[in-house]
């Protein structure tokens, strides 16, 4: 029996995430995954995109949930998972040519996403592709009901969590040199949202 931690969300939406990344790192040689919760995206990305290498990367309190999965992992291309705090700079890894975060700026301070960007501006060449899975709001407005009571749920967690503005993040994103390369639809009310260094 699998006793390692797991992610109903994970295991949901990763398959679609999936196909989009195909296409999105088919020229990317190394992912920092920033926020890798259980590992299941980091080992499930690493194994069907065999051509790239994959960093996952938490805050240091929440390693010893990514790190077991990490560890059962048996192909070669995904590294040791190494502690990371958006909020703190330098950070302790490189930049390659891919970045990829999931569920993590509705759950980061507002702050944090900001703080995300700008060492990405710092840090990040040119070419470099940035993917974000999670739910968005566009002009102002929730794109379900369902993200509407996701939003109160997340207010009661923490004050700072909040389903963040398209606009406001794309704004951030320019900000940091990128420009938005696409905006997927996916399942349950998410999105995976594209940019790439100019």
């Amino acid at each position: 029996m699998d006793t390692l931690p797991f992610s109903q969300a994970c295991e949901n939406n990763k398959g679609p995430i999936l196909e989009h990344l195909r296409r999105l790192f088919a020229q990317v040689t190394q992912v920092l995954e920033i926020g890798a919760g259980t590992g299941q995206h980091a080992t499930w990305f690493a194994e069907h995109l065999p051509h790239l290498v994959w960093q996952a990367t938490d805050v240091a309190d929440n390693l010893p949930l990514l790190a077991p999965r990490c560890g059962a992992y048996r192909g070669r291309n995904l590294l040791p998972p190494a502690a990371l705090d958006v909020c703190r700079h330098p950070w302790p890894l490189a930049v390659h040519d891919g970045v990829f975060t999931a569920n993590s700026f509705h759950i980061m301070a507002f702050g944090a996403v900001q703080q995300f960007f700008a060492e990405l501006g710092r840090r990040a060449g040119p070419g470099t592709v940035l993917c974000v899975y999670g739910p968005f709001n566009y002009g102002g407005r929730y794109t379900s009901d369902s993200n509407a009571r996701f939003d109160q749920w997340l207010a009661r967690q923490h004050p700072d969590s909040a389903i963040r503005d398209f606009e406001a993040v794309d704004a951030l994103a320019q900000g940091a040199g990128f420009t938005l390369l696409e905006d997927n639809p996916m399942p349950a009310n998410n999105r995976l949202i594209a940019w790439r260094r100019g």
